[in-house]
């Protein structure tokens, strides 16, 4: 390893060592070019920083250049010598700015730690040639601590001919440098979100798994990692052969293909979950636009998986300026309306529609630094497909002036738009969130839209200007509804909440107590608490007793439909449910409120504290034999703590999987989304119409027939329930309370203002 020679400037290359010839003569400076692409390989990490508890850290890399943040690196957990490998094309409009690399250590849900940095000056390396670079980071405010180092491969190229008038045009059409600079970053950026294909994985099942738990059996679920992109099955209980018949869509952003990481592990509940094995797939040997069968053996356990895979192009996903979109063009716009219109209605059903949102620009947000201003940036997400504008910096009422497109596989999905302040040190500050249902939107609609805090249930400072069009096949749509609906990417883990448990509490008595009323109506009529309603029940039960046939069951289902809708074109609203669920959140906000409010616990009422203050006294009087009983109590105690708030975690689920399925029922009936209400009635319509021409041992038959055939037709087929997914498309009502538009308040008060802005 030899150093590289200092510059005649002398400029100081404090922690980087170059490998190269000692004796390589001093480049001759050539003629500065408009631009420069700078091609850097992070190859690896050299005895880094100790930051966790365990002795380990979880690495990743970060690159900026001016103070803006050009690169991010993924994740490598539990790593000293991590290994990244990874590659970014910059452009540099002037090597006078060098490179700086900071490594952090990832805390999930805290600030992430600092492991040290280095600076890589740009004007010491060659043109057109690859260096080996080793970064030797340091912390400013320790510089003796030895913190390990980095290697690069560093390729410096000028950028001539067509770059240079690109960057010309740019020069006329911006007078400003730093707008300049910063839409020039923000190209880099936005190609680098944009997928090239989509990866879809069908996990059907896993054969021969290893057993974990002492029943000689096991709980397995599987994870997938692609890049950034993290999805979890399932959990099939008790089995060593699951069936999971699941299927999940990633987003391809190497032309090349990547791998996809598999692990399988072993629920269990109260503690760490069990690894049982893992494999990868090379998508650069899989073809396009075909469907594989893979069974792949598990690395380190036992057993064998069964996957689907399928790679497709990419749909038509883009970012563009606001003076450059498609639907404003008649001619594509014409093209994309015969693309999506009735007519192809059975043609690639899983391209729905397409959905253009034009961000133009924020006003009144909340001042997140300590200079009283913010760094505003927005991201627009539609189920998992996720892109971003540029950040501008400095500015409570940002112009971003972008347009996105997304294709759209579910026209039930909801666009979500929102706004963080970018922290150059630390993880961005959320700063308002706005969700819109596809369906609610008026195409062509210029609105404000009051931002909403990170819960959606109450308001926070500022608004966002929108323009959204959506262009959509309703056949498609239709059918669409009756499949499953695209689990979104990993989450994080569901905790055990005061406020959620009680909530979920409240909702399901709700839906009791509407039962019971409904029962105590009829039992009302038995009574003859009102004659007249008793003998009008009286006539009714003996005339459909007397005509009954099956097929009066759905077209029973359609007289509600009908007088709802008759209520609602008359003006009057049945809706009142929605109200009293937004009271109750805002109680919950309240409550949340008061418990921020609460004095935070002494140093004796710390557990942790606690722990600390005993081991000191114990290790004082080197009880060793009473320190190993403590550990074995608390250990215990602590099994049996996470074991109760599993059961609060699954009853919480619970609550609210029972509220939101009847809440979703009475929702359809409600015309809350009409899109829904009509699928209902077309389908009760056609099921009467079947019902009442066809004999009931025919559908029987055929219902049978399928069932016994469907999977000696296909082995592989991903199991659902046409009722449960169409369900599962309606709101329940908090999500109707989430997707609710906010009035503008033009003078919010000051106690209003301070309430609603989330610390």
């Amino acid at each position: 390893m030899f150093a590289l020679p200092l510059s005649a400037a002398g400029r100081s290359l404090t922690g980087i060592n170059i490998v190269g010839p000692s004796n390589a003569e001093p480049p001759p400076q050539p003629p500065s070019p408009a631009m420069y692409q700078l091609d850097i390989v992070l190859k690896k990490g050299n005895n880094l920083a100790i930051r966790d508890r365990t002795g380990t850290s979880d690495p990743y890399v970060k690159f900026k250049i001016a103070g803006k943040e050009v690169f991010r690196s993924k994740t490598i957990h539990k790593n000293l010598n991590p290994v990244w490998d990874e590659r970014v094309s910059l452009l540099v409009e002037t090597l006078r700015d060098p490179l700086y690399v900071k490594v952090f250590d990832y805390d999930f849900g805290l600030q992430d730690d600092f492991m040290g940095s280095a600076y890589l000056h740009l004007e010491s390396l060659e043109h057109q040639r690859t260096l080996d670079v080793t970064l030797d980071l340091k912390d400013p405010q320790y510089p003796e601590h030895n913190l390990g180092s980095l290697d690069l491969a560093a390729t410096l190229s000028p950028k001539e001919g067509e770059m240079r008038d690109a960057t010309m045009l740019l020069r006329r059409n911006w007078k400003r440098s730093s707008k300049y600079q910063s839409m020039r970053l923000s190209d880099v950026h936005r190609k680098a979100q944009l997928w090239r294909g989509i990866v879809s994985i069908s996990l059907i099942e896993g054969r021969s798994l290893q057993p974990m738990d002492n029943n000689g059996l096991s709980d397995p679920y599987v994870k997938f990692k692609l890049g950034h992109q993290k999805y979890k099955s399932k959990t099939i209980p008790k089995t060593l052969n699951p069936q999971w018949r699941e299927q999940f869509d990633f987003h391809l952003y190497d032309e090349q293909g990547g791998f996809v990481d598999i692990t399988v592990w072993d629920r269990d509940a109260g503690k760490k979950d069990d690894f049982m094995g893992r494999c990868s797939i090379d998508l650069s040997l899989l073809s396009k636009e075909h469907t594989h069968k893979l069974d792949l053996p598990l690395e380190e356990g036992e057993g064998v998986l069964v996957l689907l895979v399928t790679l497709t192009a990419s749909a038509a996903v883009s970012i563009s300026d606001l003076s450059i979109n498609m639907l404003d063009d008649p001619h594509e716009r014409h093209q994309i309306m015969q693309r999506y219109s009735m007519w192809r209605s059975f043609h690639n059903l899983k391209d729905v529609g397409v959905v253009q949102v034009k961000v133009i620009r924020a006003e009144g947000l909340m001042a997140a630094d300590v200079t009283g201003k913010s760094d505003p940036y927005c991201v627009v997400e539609l189920s998992n497909d996720r892109l971003q504008t540029h950040t501008v910096y400095k500015n409570l009422n940002p112009e971003w002036n972008k347009v996105f497109t997304f294709n759209v596989k579910d026209i039930h999905s909801v666009l979500e738009v929102t706004v963080y302040d970018e922290d150059r040190d630390r993880s961005a500050d959320f700063l308002g969130k706005v969700a819109i249902p596809l369906l609610n939107i008026q195409n062509g609609e210029r609105k404000a839209y009051a931002l909403k805090s990170k819960e959606l249930t109450g308001p926070t400072k500022g608004v966002i200007f929108l323009e959204i069009d959506v262009i959509f096949n309703a056949v498609k749509a239709g059918l669409r509804t009756l499949i499953p609906i695209e689990q979104k990417y990993i989450e994080e883990e569901p905790k055990v909440s005061k406020q959620l448990l009680l909530r979920n509490f409240n909702r399901v008595r709700r839906c009791i107590m509407f039962l019971i009323n409904t029962g105590c109506y009829i039992n009302s009529c038995f009574e003859w608490d009102s004659p007249q309603r008793s003998i009008c029940a009286f006539v009714f039960f003996v005339i459909v007793v007397w005509n009954f046939e099956l097929y009066m069951i759905p077209l029973a289902l359609l007289l509600p439909l009908a007088w709802n809708y008759i209520l609602i074109a008359s003006g009057k609203d049945t809706r009142q449910d929605v109200q009293a669920m937004e009271d109750l959140l805002e109680d919950e906000d309240e409550d949340f409120d008061k418990d921020d409010k609460d004095p935070k616990p002494g140093p004796w009422e710390d557990r942790s504290d606690k722990n600390h203050i005993l081991e000191d006294m114990l290790a004082s009087w080197h009880f060793e034999w009473i320190r190993a009983m403590v550990d074995s109590e608390r250990k215990g105690f602590m099994n049996k703590l996470y074991a109760i708030q599993d059961v609060c975690i699954s009853v919480q689920n619970a609550l609210d999987e029972v509220a939101s399925y009847g809440e979703r029922i009475k929702n359809t009936f409600n015309w809350t989304v009409p899109f829904l209400s009509w699928l209902a009635i077309v389908a009760l319509g056609v099921a009467t119409t079947i019902i009442y021409f066809i004999p009931l041992r025919y559908i029987v038959l055929a219902w049978g027939v399928n069932k016994f055939t469907k999977k000696l037709r296909d082995p592989y087929t991903i199991d659902n329930n046409e009722l449960l997914d169409f369900l599962s498309r309606v709101p329940s009502d908090v999500q109707v309370v989430q997707y609710r538009e906010l009035k503008l308040d033009p003078n919010p008060s000051p106690n209003k203002r301070k309430k609603n802005n989330p610390g």
